[in-house]
């Protein structure tokens, strides 16, 4: 008998073995390795062992068990290791070794194996990770890479509801899926603040090169969040669907909660992709306003100036037979001319709304 089956067994009432003791056992920190987060199983919706990788498998065959194993970026060693536990089909497992997959659920035999994106604000960047999950008969392993929440916020919430996590495994695949999906929103409020920040930007100044860049960036960025978080609307579609097998149709409902709650996401970042493109051309249709207003400015003021060049253009040829320069007054009146042709030049600009 192992530790972890000791433990059970001293803890289990000997009125009632097949019911778990309420009580909530402490984590053994001693149980757990690198890579490891948590290892645990769980009956009847009360979690009775942390247990080490090596006994996985033997509680996952007892009736009424649960094992849910939590990795974070483990090596091929550990995920090997499990694999064994569990008889993981092999492509699935070298795909939660690469840790580059786009969304997906594969039936392998009796096991889901489910893939999400998961996505993080890091540096006003949104940072993607992957998590990879197995699903089988008694047991759920969740494989992290990259950024991601623990999930550990979700494993001690359902803990404080027995009845809820006594419904299976795919049940906790349900809840993992929903948090990923929930953890998209904070990333676009974070981005949906920002937007509007440059909307009034855009309205007060034209952009400088660094807004163009940023703008560009969130665009761009918000396009890697559709495509990570488009295709989990399949994925829980089919997981809704009685054709897999492994999740029972009570749990239908929830799956297509989740499946709201993606198209959700998808709706708020069309929505913002479509404001920065609104703010990119509202900035240029601004600047190139700006553009033409100067450029009125300056061919008006081109337009008042070339009357005194040309007058004296025409006076400075030093010809001798200029009738013009013997006059007394000649000179003062070329200048009111002068003044006349440009007062007026400056009036109907004016009235224009040249100047």
């Amino acid at each position: 008998m192992s530790v972890a089956e000791k433990r059970f067994a001293a803890e289990t009432p000997s009125s009632s073995p097949a019911e778990p003791a309420p009580a909530k056992v402490p984590e053994q920190g001693h149980l757990h390795e690198t890579g490891v987060v948590a290892s645990s199983v769980y009956a009847h919706g009360v979690r009775i062992a942390d247990i080490p990788v090596e006994e996985a498998g033997a509680w996952a065959r007892k009736d009424g068990h649960v094992v849910w194993i939590g990795l974070l970026e483990p090596d091929a060693d550990l995920l090997r290791r499990v694999q064994q536990q569990f008889n993981l089909h092999p492509l699935a497992v070298e795909d939660a070794t690469n840790a580059h997959q786009r969304p997906k659920l594969e039936q392998y035999g009796d096991a889901l194996f489910v893939v999400a994106r998961t996505a993080q604000l890091v540096d006003k960047r949104i940072a993607f990770g992957e998590t990879h999950i197995f699903v089988g008969n008694g047991y759920i392993v969740s494989v992290r890479h990259g950024a991601s929440t623990s999930y550990r916020t979700v494993r001690q919430h359902w803990e404080t509801c027995p009845t809820s996590l006594a419904k299976g495994e795919d049940f906790i695949l349900y809840a993992i899926l929903d948090f990923i999906v929930d953890n998209y929103m904070p990333v676009l409020e974070a981005i949906h603040e920002e937007v509007e920040e440059i909307e009034d930007k855009v309205l007060a100044k034209p952009m400088i090169r660094d807004d163009i860049e940023r703008l560009y960036m969130l665009r761009r960025d918000l396009l890697r969040l559709r495509n990570a978080a488009a295709p989990l609307v399949d994925v829980c579609q089919r997981l809704a669907n009685a054709s897999v097998p492994q999740v029972r149709p009570t749990l239908a409902p929830m799956f297509r909660d989740v499946t709201d709650h993606v198209r959700t996401v998808q709706e708020k970042i069309d929505s913002l992709r479509e404001v920065l493109a609104f703010a990119f051309e509202v900035s240029l249709l601004i600047g190139q306003g700006q553009e033409n207003a100067i450029t009125k400015k300056l061919a008006s003021w081109a337009a008042i100036l070339a009357v005194p060049t040309a007058v004296a253009g025409i006076y400075g040829m030093n010809f001798k037979n200029m009738p013009e320069l013997e006059l007394q007054f000649g000179y003062h009146t070329v200048l009111v001319l002068i003044v006349i042709s440009c007062t007026v030049l400056y009036w109907r600009f004016r009235k224009n709304g040249w100047l």
